[in-house]
């Protein structure tokens, strides 16, 4: 990488030309692909970041970029001289979409931008905003005012950056057109390629990246215990009466520490090679080392209010280019994490060492940084960014991972302690004391600035509960289980499903618990898992596992039966006559049962020589016999759990007409289509009878009826079982009008005696059906 030089300062780029007549200008950057995409950092290495530089012109207390063509860059801010020195005023911008050509509408830009690195560890030489992400765009339009107005004052030095990728034209970047160019007077003076006078990059490797949030943590049997202080204010200004560090921290160490164990998980990450930091640009070597972190300060980027996630890697490596346009060492935040939290590694130096950023001014020795991604307060012309719980998640994660390194609780109203380092902290803070903070705390706690905006400052609350804890799980199904009353039955498998509302960054895992035992474990992202139970009742729940191994378990449990025995027909199925109408060539029947199970009958279904389903209570089916036909009649009954049995009987149904009939009395023969056989016997004579004789289980005596129709007695093997009445307003034949069943066949008598009712005497039979 060349470096190239404009009043003194350096300005990083892959290559540089001098524009011959005009002047001369900074590397231009043109990005990786349409707008909305992020270029594969992990697939295609390194991708090298250019700034394009402006200086503003105009006097007073106002500054402008006239409108212009500039090559593609995605994210902008202005700089000036000093860094000590305010930009007391107002920022506006406008740029040109690359995707649409359109130009945007007027944006503000923070003109305070309070993340800064302390003196002692590194000092920048620049002043800037705060960053402003604009996606993928061509033209800039620039005006700054100073709060007097034209007649108030502005920093000196005013530039504005334009940060992009790098674009590659063999071994050099291409450059901004004329447009770019500074006044002629300007000089460049190009300097000698860096790899041949500069220190290389430390090559130690950073830690790999966790593929999974719900690695198992190992516990750590040396970190050191949480910091205590005899201090309960929950202010973080209240000066701690005993701190339990020294007053003074130790200098910060060059030398790369032992990292020491967490009590949590460390949540998947993105390393620096992932998103495409080019660490040739970056001061070579470590970075200065604190002893250990006390506390995480929680920012946002500033940068961008909308945005894809899929840019979100091209984002972290402008606001890398842009920290180092500030001649910071590298960016300045410990780690980033996007709204679909996604973790991006931040400073160089080990994810999981005390590296010392520059991202709370003043605190930056034992803190460190995450910034979210975007802008989580309303600015004119910027809305905020929606918070999401992946983000929050992510951020609860990343902070208990690092704090569990030190023994730090993050729960809610925990305090921890650190010492004020910055030699120029603003009020309430006094440089060398130490004040308490919560372990998981907002930039706005260490530094008189907005950040990280209204809308996540009021989130830190559940950040820090979603750091230290999981909220129980809620039941929702058993699937392939039958619900039967209160339980659900399964041959010995079935899977539990419920709903989580704590992110899953933070969760290690899912336990599925039967008879309090674990019988299943799913990830963190699962929100079922299958389980097999043995046999008999079981009560079964589901508890979530913190990524620092605290539980909640569900509160409510779901009763499950494991079930493999089949259900029983305790009374064998049986054919009998039923009343209904007979035909010529079928007689109605009724096939009975009864079913049992020692778990849930679910049902009971009939499967020849018709199909239908009966509830587990039904104990008969109504059905017709093929008259002198031998019918199987089919059974099925199945438990809740879906063991079943079978069972079948064959049976023949027959039709006995009148005239096999031995007669008494007077009777007469009526002839009618709509007669058994065509034809039918009739009486009004008192006592005049008809004898059938049959071997059978069940018998059913036929008949026309009509509103005149008469009264009979009905004998059974010469005993009088019944009266019966034909009479009904409805004029019926071929009913039968009554029957009787036996548990066995046999040879048996039936006999219909005529009453001679007054007034209508007659009755009218067909004959007898009966089941052989």
């Amino acid at each position: 990488m060349r470096r190239i030089r404009l009043r003194g300062r350096a300005w990083l780029a892959i290559g540089a030309v001098v524009l011959g007549g005009a002047g001369v200008i900074t590397a231009a950057s043109v990005a990786s692909g349409p707008e909305g995409t992020a270029s594969s950092a992990a697939s295609k290495g390194p991708v090298p970041s250019a700034v394009q530089s402006v200086d503003l012109k105009g006097e007073g207390g106002e500054r402008t970029v006239a409108q212009r063509d500039t090559e593609t860059f995605g994210l902008l801010g202005v700089t000036w001289d000093d860094p000590r020195t305010d930009l007391d005023g107002t920022v506006q911008v406008r740029t040109r979409s690359v995707k649409t050509g359109a130009w945007s509408d007027w944006h503000a830009v923070d003109p305070h931008y309070d993340d800064a690195p302390d003196p002692k560890t590194e000092g920048a030489t620049r002043g800037g905003s705060a960053p402003l992400y604009v996606g993928l765009s061509n033209g800039v339009e620039l005006k700054v005012v100073s709060a007097n107005g034209a007649s108030g004052t502005l920093p000196k030095g005013l530039q504005l950056e334009l940060v992009g990728d790098a674009k590659k034209s063999g071994n050099d970047v291409a450059m901004a057109p004329a447009a770019f160019a500074v006044d002629a007077e300007e000089t460049t003076t190009p300097l000698a390629d860096p790899s041949a006078t500069d220190t290389p990059p430390d090559t130690a490797t950073p830690d790999p990246e966790v593929s999974s949030p719900n690695e198992t943590a190992t516990p750590s049997t040396s970190a050191p215990a949480p910091d205590s202080s005899a201090s309960t204010s929950t202010s973080p200004s209240a000066t701690a009466s005993t701190p339990a560090s020294p007053s003074t921290s130790p200098s910060p160490s060059s030398t790369r520490p032992t990292a020491p164990a967490s009590t949590v998980a460390r949540p998947a990450i993105k390393l620096r090679k992932d998103w495409g930091a080019d660490e040739s640009e970056r001061e070579a070597g470590d970075p200065p080392y604190a002893d250990k972190v006390n506390v995480v300060f929680v920012h946002h980027t500033d940068t961008a209010a909308d945005y894809d996630c899929s840019e979100s890697a091209q984002i972290v490596r402008w606001i890398y280019a842009y920290h180092l346009s500030q001649d910071w060492r590298d960016i300045g935040y410990n780690a980033l994490v996007d709204k679909c939290g996604t973790i991006f590694e931040g400073r160089f130096g080990g994810l999981d060492l005390p590296v010392i950023g520059a991202q709370t001014y003043g605190f930056n020795t034992r803190s460190w940084g995450i910034a979210a991604i975007g802008t989580f307060q309303v600015i004119k012309g910027v809305p905020a960014t929606p918070i999401s719980s992946k983000m929050l998640g992510s951020i609860a994660a990343l902070s208990a991972w690092k704090l569990g390194q030190y023994g730090i609780n993050p729960n809610p109203g925990s305090k921890t302690q650190s010492l004020a380092e910055g030699a120029e902290n603003s009020p309430p803070w006094i440089y060398k004391k130490t004040y308490m903070f919560n372990p998981i705390s907002g930039h706005r706690d260490g530094f008189a600035t907005a950040c990280p905006g209204q809308n996540l400052y009021d989130k830190l609350g559940t950040i820090r509960t979603y750091a230290s804890a999981v909220a129980a799980p809620k039941l929702s199904s058993v699937k392939g289980a039958t619900l039967s009353g209160t339980s659900y039955y399964t041959k010995g498998t079935a899977t539990v499903s419920w709903t989580e509302s704590t992110p899953t960054a933070v969760i290690k895992r899912f336990e599925v618990l039967v008879d309090g035992k674990v019988a299943a474990t799913a990830k963190a992202t699962a929100t079922s898992a299958p389980i097999t139970v043995a046999a008999g009742r079981h009560t079964v729940t589901v508890r979530a596992v913190h990524m620092s191994n605290k539980t909640a378990t569900s509160a409510s449990s779901y009763s499950v039966v494991g079930d493999t025995t089949k259900p029983t027909f305790t009374t064998a199925p049986s054919v009998k006559i039923r009343n209904a109408t007979v035909s010529s060539t079928s007689v109605p029947v009724s096939v009975t049962w009864k079913a049992a199970d020692t778990g849930a009958l679910k049902s009971v279904a009939a499967t020849a020589p018709s199909t239908a389903t009966f509830g587990p209570t039904t104990t008969s089916w109504s059905t017709t016999g093929k008259v002198n036909t031998a019918v199987t009649y089919g059974l099925k009954a199945t438990d809740a759990a879906g063991n079943y049995t079978t069972a079948s009987v064959s049976r023949t149904a027959a039709i006995l007409q009148e005239t096999s009939a031995t007669k008494s009395g007077t009777w007469s023969t009526k002839s009618s289509t709509s007669y058994l056989g065509g034809k039918s016997y009739t009486s009004s004579s008192k006592n005049a009878s008809l004898t059938w004789t049959f071997t059978g289980r069940s018998v059913g005596w036929v008949v026309s009826r009509a509103s005149t129709s008469g009264q009979a007695y009905v004998y059974v093997d010469g005993v009088k079982t019944a009266t019966v009445d034909l009479k009904t307003s409805t004029t019926a034949y071929r009913q039968t009008i009554w029957s009787k069943s036996w548990s066995t066949s046999a040879k048996h008598t039936l006999k219909i005696v005529v009453v001679g009712t007054s007034g209508r005497p007659a009755i009218t039979t067909d004959g007898i059906t009966y089941v052989k």
